[in-house]
């Protein structure tokens, strides 16, 4: 369960698959209005000019907050074959604090997690246990470079691990999509090419050794007070099994007063 919940807060970071990081090359470079950008050779001014404001309006929609909160419709399905549907609460300070409370059948609370830049903590209520772990429990699960401020942005539902590297860009109607080489990842990810909104993402992981890939969308957004927000996400993962993973906001507010409260029982066990 703490897997479970840990995945829905690292979202497109728990990538585990099997598939190689050629595959997203060989996939665009056969589009036949695909620009592939060489190295080696002088790029056309117009190209480097696309990507330039192509990326330029994608970070531009990158939502700016200092407080966020939301309940979240979860429903998620492992390689074992069980499923999850629960609701998950989350309440972040920016650069500060994420909270998160889930709740499973009639809204009875199941554990609570509370992230700053120092520590991970869990409350496992129905184990009646908790563990206190350092941030960099967060590398260790998802084998990732990640930290409070990437696992927020995750939530929010900005870019993360897009390198400025753009090796290559498409074209298809109206999506525009840019593949980007950096440390970590290949990254490919799709925006609508009238307002620049993420469509979908893909992360391959660019150690070949690895071959991990996380394929991410999303859809329903809404604008409120000029923030434009995807209200439905879905999180694909394929290692040895299939995870999936759909999150709905069903509820959400920025900018509000929050607190973030965490406290152990006297009986709870600690976890080593």
């Amino acid at each position: 369960m703490i897997r479970f919940i840990l995945i829905l807060i690292t979202a497109a970071a728990l990538i585990t698959s099997c598939r190689s990081t050629r595959k997203i090359q060989t996939a665009i470079a056969t589009k036949k209005d695909t620009v592939i950008i060489q190295p080696t050779s002088d790029p056309h001014a117009d190209s480097m000019r696309f990507i330039k404001e192509a990326h330029s309006k994608l970070l531009a929609n990158t939502i700016e907050f200092e407080t966020f909160s939301a309940k979240i419709n979860t429903d998620y399905q492992g390689g074992d074959g069980k499923k999850y549907d629960v609701n998950v609460f989350i309440r972040m300070k920016k650069d500060s604090v994420i909270w998160l409370s889930v709740n499973g059948a009639l809204g009875i609370e199941g554990m609570r997690v509370l992230i700053n830049n120092d520590s991970v903590y869990i409350l496992n209520k129905l184990d009646k246990e908790y563990q206190v772990r350092s941030i960099s429990y967060l590398q260790e699960v998802a084998a990732l470079p990640l930290d409070l401020h990437t696992v927020q942005q995750l939530i929010i539902g900005n870019p993360v691990f897009l390198d400025s590297n753009i090796a290559s860009y498409s074209t298809d109607g109206n999506t525009v999509s840019l593949v980007s080489d950096g440390k970590w990842f290949k990254h490919l990810i799709s925006m609508d090419n009238n307002d620049h909104l993420i469509l979908n993402s893909k992360l391959d992981d660019a150690d070949p050794l690895k071959s991990r890939t996380c394929f991410l969308t999303y859809s329903d957004y809404k604008n409120d007070d000029g923030i434009k927000f995807a209200t439905n996400r879905t999180i694909s993962v394929t290692e040895k099994t299939q995870l999936d993973v759909k999150l709905n906001f069903k509820q959400y507010d920025f900018n509000k007063t929050l607190s973030y409260p965490f406290s152990v029982p006297k009986n709870y066990k600690k976890k080593q």
